[in-house]
């Protein structure tokens, strides 16, 4: 894995594209603030051609080019990618399908159209100085050969980078990574990983385009985007700082909160369980568990929640344990005996199995206040 890795996150272009989900104007600009301050510095942040709010939106990000590199994306189209330089953006993709499956029916064009058009938008937006990322959309289905022989006339036209799109998350990792490969080792262009997660491997299929020699890869917050999404930002800055010793600059500790303003943008919560950011990462409830977590945090987290900003929980429920019990009437100043423990620990647990959930630390202190005759 190469060691100038750049994350680039796509929540204003790919992740919008979620199904129901729209962000206005200011909605936009307050998840490009969190992403800036997160230190994300690579950002996907829309589409000029869809006029409008989300024009006037690109407008007003075209002063910020200073604080990121902000990328819009362009179909293959001359008049997308003028307006998109006229407006003087200085780095711009160019979204183009690879697979004949893809060329035959989003398109409707030839193999022959592909190389020519790429050939001739590259070098327009090369002209005018201008980074050019292009695509290769539908890389799964595109045969190796001619993925090869794409690459090396996108590289030849001048482009300074190309998108392998798993458009459709059909890739295995093995199956991603032999392609990246391909393309890494007959070509100087570099490689972006674009990965979406209908099968649940998006971002397996990241790391293993990153293993392969893939420089940059999309990302987006809380894993939004088309049908199943795609790479969390979340897993990947985290997974990669932690498991493999690569720092991408992000500020870790701002992802808990940036995760919560894109859910309230999207109007879906994220599930307690999702990976760094969920609720119930630092949430403890076994009572074994607990009994270790009191005598030393590291027992049963894999990093403290500051370093995401989350917030270590001790829940009391079903699974509690008497040293949880022992804690919070220890915090609340009762004095209470070992009887006192194991009715409290079996009050806990019938009264979450009557709710269906937890219980309060202060409905347990009550209880405790009436000899535990309350439910």
């Amino acid at each position: 894995m190469r060691s100038d890795i750049i994350l680039e996150d796509t929540t204003l272009r790919d992740g919008e594209q979620a199904p129901g989900v729209a962000f206005d104007k200011e909605t936009k600009s307050a998840i490009l603030d969190a992403l800036i301050e997160a230190g994300v510095r690579w950002v996907e942040i829309g589409i000029p051609a869809m006029g409008g709010e989300e024009l006037d939106f690109i407008k007003e990000a075209a002063a910020r080019q200073d604080e990121a590199r902000l990328m819009v994306w362009n179909r293959g189209v001359k008049a997308d990618i003028e307006t998109s330089l006229d407006l003087g953006f200085k780095a711009i993709h160019i979204g183009l399908p690879a697979s004949k499956i893809h060329l035959d029916n989003s398109v409707g064009k030839t193999r022959e159209w592909l190389l020519k058009s790429a050939t001739e938008l590259i070098s327009y937006a090369k002209d005018r100085g201008a980074f050019v990322s292009v695509s290769a959309e539908d890389v799964a289905r595109t045969e190796l050969d001619f993925l090869v022989e794409y690459a090396g006339t996108v590289a030849a036209a001048g482009a300074d980078r190309l998108r392998l799109s798993d458009t459709i998350g059909i890739l295995s990792p093995e199956e991603y990574e032999a392609r990246v490969s391909a393309v890494v080792n007959s070509s100087s262009i570099d490689v972006q990983a674009h990965a979406h997660n209908d099968f649940g491997l998006g971002f397996a299929n990241t790391l293993a385009a990153l293993r392969a020699g893939a420089r940059y890869f999309h990302v987006t917050v809380n894993g939004v985007g088309e049908r199943a999404g795609m790479t969390d930002l979340s897993q990947a800055a985290v997974t990669l700082q932690q498991l493999y010793g690569l720092d991408l600059g992000i500020k870790t500790e701002k992802l808990t909160a940036l995760s919560r303003l894109v859910a309230k943008a999207c109007k879906h919560q994220t599930v307690p369980w999702q990976p760094i950011v969920g609720e119930n990462v630092f949430a403890h409830e076994s009572g074994i568990h607990v009994n270790a977590m009191l005598k030393d945090t590291s027992t049963f987290e894999p990093f403290p929640p500051e370093q995401v900003g989350g917030e270590r929980k001790y829940i009391l429920g079903k699974h509690s344990g008497r040293a949880l019990i022992e804690s919070v009437l220890t915090e609340h100043n009762r004095t209470f005996t070992d009887a006192d423990l194991v009715a409290g620990l079996a009050w806990v647990r019938q009264t979450s199995i009557d709710r269906g959930g937890a219980v309060e630390p202060k409905e347990l202190v009550a209880a405790f206040d009436s000899s535990w005759t309350s439910r």
